[in-house]
């Protein structure tokens, strides 16, 4: 039987969202401003979504932790410390190219700006997979599966509604289809039908259509299996 993994869920969406920011960093002209600006936010969502994700975890993944494992707690409390750091960084890259006055400064910062992000990037995707490896089997020695769905529920439901649509719409873009379609199960039976409608709606436009089709399949079938 499958043990109950609270990460993957958010971080195949945090890993979608560094991955395909990547890929437009590398597309961006920065003698073009419009293409520039367009990255810019996409960064500052990076940024913004991995901050509030580290605030989560803090808040109420490590402390279960810390409760019997408090040295491997505090090892992975300071590596935010540096996810902190990296991240404010990759801010003043940023800064550097909007506050320049004339275009050929601005694309004199630019190029601090992808380097700072590969930084990031590379930190924060082996930063994810050690807690997939470490906190997991803890977790999972420690407490129940209803322990660990509790604690989900809690930082969902501490997550500000502008965060969580973002978290969504990536999630979506980063899991299987089958994930999606328990995703959407559980929802619909557990949460307001407004919140199940909103998860609906981002999936059917953040898939193709082929996969959104594959999904509507899985569902259905799922209702005829109930």
């Amino acid at each position: 039987m499958q043990q109950y993994n609270m990460f993957n869920q958010v971080h195949k969406g945090l890993r979608a969202l560094l991955y395909e920011t990547a890929l437009q960093i590398q597309h961006t002209d920065f003698w073009n401003v419009e293409e520039a600006e367009a990255v810019i936010e996409r960064i500052n969502e990076v940024v913004a979504l991995f901050e509030k994700h580290a605030y989560s975890e803090d808040t109420y993944v490590f402390p279960a932790i810390e409760k019997y494992e408090p040295s491997v707690a505090d090892a992975f409390e300071q590596e935010h410390v540096t996810d902190h750091f990296l991240g404010q960084q990759l801010s003043e890259s940023i800064a550097l190219y909007k506050n320049a006055a004339i275009i050929t400064d601005k694309v004199e910062a630019a190029k601090k700006i992808y380097p700072s992000y590969v930084k990031f990037m590379a930190f924060n995707l082996e930063h994810m997979a050690k807690e997939e490896e470490i906190i997991n089997p803890l977790l999972w020695r420690y407490y129940t599966e209803a322990d660990l769905m509790a604690i989900t529920r809690q930082i969902v439901s501490n997550i500000p509604p502008e965060h969580m649509i973002r978290f969504s719409k990536w999630m979506i873009r980063g899991l299987n289809n089958a994930e999606i379609c328990r995703w959407l199960r559980e929802v619909e039976e557990t949460a307001p039908e407004v919140v199940f409608k909103a998860l609906f709606v981002t999936a059917e436009k953040e898939l193709s259509e082929k996969r959104f089709r594959q999904v509507l399949e899985g569902l259905t079938e799922g209702a005829m299996v109930a």
